[in-house]
């Protein structure tokens, strides 16, 4: 199964690609998506075998490459933690399959994107099932190749070609990272294997490696340069450009690449490595301070944008920090938690905003929207319950609420909890994942408010032919919204409660909320004790130890945090919630129109959020100018002035003037031969007689 399920899609791509003049764009479609389903359904099997079942393996293939002693194998490691990708990888991707089949209906070129659809899902398989960092890296190049030919789909487009090759250029500077820290790994253990690595890390936290003559930790600075490419997948702060600019593909490739799937990579490449990250406190400082930072950069920025991919996108961004300030607190298993809810909602919303912008004709600027609802009714409902769920609605006292509220509030509540215990940025990361909480639920109901309700402020013509999607978009949009509604209690359990104790395995620690409140840290009674003794204790002796067992069952229960919060941290996040809510509601629906007059009036602060810091115009200054301006001066200073000037271009200028000048001699007339003739002999003669005078 694990073969079909890794293979299919690359198969799949190719017959799409290669044949499609041969068997057209309908059998090309059904191909692909026929295999995607199939993958979906065997992933299914396989996470029930590996994650219940408890069957976890490594399928070795073939032998990749050999050179002296390094030999790398391909295979297929099947763990906990793979086949949970293995499911939202391949889920997310037939449901995006599935959908375009209505989205692209009228586009020439069908065969073509669902070749490069099913490219991409192959490449991010091999990057999830891979067993050493080498074969991960293959699967990290593939996706980023992929990415660049979905984001450029409409190649005849400029802003699409722009955004391709911003995203390709980014990610180029994370993934250089990464091969730096996939090099210093084999430099350290002479091997890239995951379990041989993970298992000699512990004897190397003293080791020290020179990196620009310079002595670090070598724990910390490979973790530290597997996390910068984590940043580039990832998009976090610094190497978040792309991502915006990347909606310039086509709706599903929004759900597909940067929603579910290839986004979050770089979270699952932290959690993979979690053995040196837990060795590597510092490197580990920095993935808390940097997610954190993305969590409230992103929701900032999120609140003022007014093209509707565009918001989405930076909520994903947003919540992309969120994982990764747990995984750098150590919160692993939570991190997937939300990972793997974040899949359902996020889908659900990139793919209900292309609905949006199908049944308006290709509009998506939200100020040209508005009261479409009783068009767009299925749409309308399905994009509230990714709302619902991406915000994390639910009741804290009763453990009720939508996907979002399992995940992102069990993230915000440990992070509180790790700041208690003095884990580094512990409290700078649950404060802004509150602030972050508050913003993503202004912007998201903005969203629905500008959408949905109030008037409409487009062509009068383009609601007229206003309608809601198909039957074959709505569909994948119906199974993304039960999960967005179930998953996280479905889940929880399993993934951070009680059942993440045996559900992680050896790929996962279960993390310190199950390992607290659910795991073996009290010590035994005083009647257990005895007996181990074979000792009769009387009732005072027996009083004594109870105290003693009482007293240490307090002191593990606070050595562990507790993990039971205040109640105000519980209702914390509800609160952000509701008042984010309730703000977009007064200005979008009570007050219509002063947003857009707050807009028009501009202002410092309204200015730096729509900008988004003023990211783009930074790193244009530094980055392009700066190297333009670089270009330019060794190309017309030291290239044509110096080495060409100086060089053939002076020599050949030098050559041309004496020539110039000697031909001046050439006149034509016989007296100024006769003189050149007559300098020449006294030259000669002089030359003698001197010679003559030597001698």
């Amino acid at each position: 199964m694990a073969h079909i399920i890794v293979f299919g899609p690359l198969l799949a791509a190719i017959i799409a690609g290669l044949l499609q003049k041969q068997i057209g764009d309908r059998l090309a479609q059904l191909i692909t998506t026929g295999i995607l389903i199939l993958a979906a359904v065997l992933s299914v099997f396989v996470f029930y075998d590996v994650a219940v079942a408890g069957n976890a393996r490594t399928i070795e293939l073939a032998r990749w490459m050999a050179v002296g002693d390094f030999e790398v194998s391909w295979a297929i490691k099947l763990d906990t933690l793979s086949s949970v990708m293995l499911i939202v990888v391949t889920g997310v991707s037939s449901l995006v399959h599935v959908y375009s089949w209505g989205y692209m209906e009228h586009d020439p070129h069908r065969a073509r994107f669902f070749s490069y659809l099913s490219l991409f899902t192959f490449a991010m398989l091999s990057l999830v099932t891979a067993d050493n960092f080498l074969q991960m890296f293959f699967g990290w190049e593939g996706v980023g190749l992929a990415s660049y030919l979905l984001i450029g789909f409409w190649y005849k487009k400029e802003s699409a070609n722009a955004a391709a090759v911003k995203a390709f250029v980014t990610n180029r500077v994370g993934d250089f990272g990464l091969a730096l820290g996939v090099m210093a790994i084999f430099f350290i253990f002479g091997s890239v294997q995951f379990d041989e690595v993970f298992a000699a890390a512990p004897d190397e936290t003293e080791t020290l490696i020179t990196f620009f003559g310079l002595q670090f930790q070598a724990l910390e600075l490979i973790a530290l340069m597997l996390f910068i490419g984590a940043m580039g997948k990832s998009a976090q702060f610094f190497l978040h450009v792309w991502l915006p600019d990347a909606m310039e593909g086509p709706t599903p490739v929004s759900a597909l690449i940067h929603a579910a799937t290839m986004v979050t990579a770089g979270v699952f490449l932290v959690c993979r490595a979690y053995p040196i990250y837990e060795l590597a406190p510092n490197a580990s400082a920095v993935v808390t301070v940097i997610g954190a930072i993305t969590a409230f950069f992103a929701a900032t920025v999120g609140v003022v944008q007014n093209d509707i991919k565009r918001v989405i996108a930076y909520s994903t961004c947003s919540q992309l920090g969120y994982m990764f300030f747990a995984a750098g607190l150590g919160l692993y298993s939570a991190a997937m938690f939300h990972l793997f809810t974040h899949a359902f909602f996020k889908a659900l919303l990139f793919l209900g905003a292309g609905s949006v912008i199908h049944g308006l004709h290709d509009e998506q600027d939200m100020r040209k929207m508005g009261g479409i609802y009783q068009s767009l009714p299925w749409t309308w409902i399905l994009m509230i319950i990714g709302t619902l769920a991406l915000t994390g609605v639910g009741l804290p006292i009763l453990g009720l609420g939508f996907a979002g509220f399992y995940s992102k509030d069990m993230i915000i509540e440990e992070a509180f909890m790790m700041g208690q215990e003095g884990v580094s940025f512990g409290m700078l990361a649950f404060w802004m994942g509150v602030i972050a909480a508050g913003l993503t639920s202004y912007y998201s109901w903005r969203v629905i408010f500008m959408t949905f309700h109030g008037k409409y402020r487009g062509e009068p013509e383009v609601l007229k032919k206003a309608h809601d999607s198909p039957g074959v978009m709505l569909i994948p949009l119906i199974l993304l919204a039960v999960g967005a509604v179930f998953a996280g209690g479905a889940f929880k359990s399993d993934f951070v409660g009680e059942g993440a104790l045996t559900f992680w395995g050896e790929s996962l620690p279960a993390g310190p909320y199950a390992e607290a409140n659910y795991g073996e840290t009290h010590a035994p009674d005083a009647g257990e004790r005895a007996a181990e003794h074979g000792v009769a204790l009387s009732e005072a002796e027996t009083a004594s130890l109870e105290a003693a067992t009482s007293a240490e069952d307090h002191a593990a229960e606070g050595e562990h945090g507790g993990h039971h919060p205040p109640t105000w941290v519980l209702f914390t996040p509800l609160g952000v919630t509701v008042l984010g809510f309730a703000i977009a509601y007064w200005f979008y629906i009570l007050n219509a129109g002063l947003p857009a007059r707050i807009a028009a009036r501009g202002g410092p602060l309204h200015a730096f959020l729509y900008n988004k810091w003023y990211f783009d115009e930074i790193y244009d200054f530094v980055f392009v100018r700066g190297a333009r301006a670089l270009g330019d001066l060794f190309w017309k200073i030291g290239d044509k002035r110096l080495i060409d000037g100086l060089g053939p271009d002076g020599v050949a200028r030098s050559a041309f003037a004496g020539a110039k000048r000697i031909a001046q001699v050439q006149s034509g007339y016989l007296y100024h031969y006769a003189f050149v003739m007559l300098i020449g002999l006294l030259a000669l003669t002089l030359w003698l007689v001197a010679g003559a005078g030597v001698q």
